[in-house]
């Protein structure tokens, strides 16, 4: 299984604890303090070889000390970086993620986030993968405007592919695009509360009736509550979550969309695609960022089997 993930490259700085909203003019004390990697479109990566994929990287950032840690962490968790740029002119972004057992909070620095252009793209290693991958819809500004013609490319070409949009920071959810991208995409994979905003509708029963003609299978994270299956021509499907206590959330919707694409390429499809992922996204919290507890086959399967 050869999957190609196209994207963002940046360090988490993770505060965790229970109260962690800053006051101005105060200091305040927290439970732990790390530093992974992050980026939707890494974790996904690292997850899915964890998994056993056999994973290319295409990405660019600084010729820095975050830039250095992100292709070590990368390559550590048997993620190929022979098409990671390191540029010594950019600075690596960076996600300050305050986490708490419930929920978290991001601030970016975006830095060489937005920067990945068409001209990046290693013609030979697209030519050879199976799947292509991307996450940050709203993050990868110098991509945006080129998914359409890559994915329906790729797809005449029999590569089967998949996004998730994630935050849109400028709160602008411009979804034009996302509708052109839609019917030559695989898999899509918005969180809940992004599909509604891209929409403009007050549950995911709504913006499954405003997708696009065309459209095939929708996965839409809805956190602790599950995820809900939208095919064409069908009633839209809630799978309920697996109960778990986290210990941090951060990465966990990254770690679906792997297990999600996973298990589509193995030959699931339908309600048990969607419970290999969900066991894949429950499996992530289990550790600190997006990288802390990666899920394997042996893990999901020992998971599906406990519950």
């Amino acid at each position: 299984m050869k999957i190609v993930v196209i994207g963002e490259l940046n360090v988490d700085v993770i505060l965790s604890g229970t109260d962690l909203m800053p006051e101005w003019n105060r200091e305040k004390l927290i439970d732990s303090f790390d530093i992974v990697l992050g980026s939707s479109s890494a974790i996904t990566a690292c997850a899915l070889a964890g998994l056993g994929a056999e994973v290319h990287f295409i990405s660019v950032v600084g010729e820095d000390d975050f830039g250095r840690f992100c292709v070590k962490e990368l390559e550590r968790m048997q993620v190929n970086t022979n098409h990671v740029i390191q540029n010594p002119q950019l600075k690596t972004g960076v996600t300050l993620s305050f986490s708490t057992p419930s929920d978290r909070g991001l601030m970016t620095y975006p830095g060489s986030i937005p920067l990945l252009k068409p001209e990046d793209l290693p013609e030979e290693i697209l030519r050879e993968a199976e799947h292509v991958h991307f996450g940050s819809y709203f993050l990868q500004d110098g991509m945006r405007p080129h998914w359409e013609a890559l994915f329906a490319r790729l797809r005449n070409q029999g590569v089967t592919t998949s996004f998730d949009t994630g935050w849109d920071v400028h709160q602008m959810w411009h979804r034009d695009g996302i509708d052109r991208l839609l019917p030559h995409t695989d898999l899509f994979i918005p969180s809940e509360e992004e599909i509604m905003h891209i929409y403009q509708v007050n549950n995911v029963e709504e913006a499954g009736g405003k997708l696009p003609e065309g459209v095939n299978t929708v996965a839409v994270k809805c956190g602790s509550k599950g995820a809900m299956l939208i095919r064409s021509g069908e009633e839209p499907e809630m799978v309920p979550s697996y109960k778990v206590t986290p210990i941090d959330t951060t990465g966990a919707g990254d770690a679906f969309n792997a297990g999600l694409i996973y298990a589509f390429r193995s030959g699931l499809r339908g309600l048990d695609m969607v419970k290999f992922a969900n066991a894949s996204g429950a499996i992530s919290t289990q550790g600190v960022g997006g990288t802390g507890s990666l899920p394997s086959i042996e893990k999901v399967e020992a998971f599906l089997k406990s519950v």
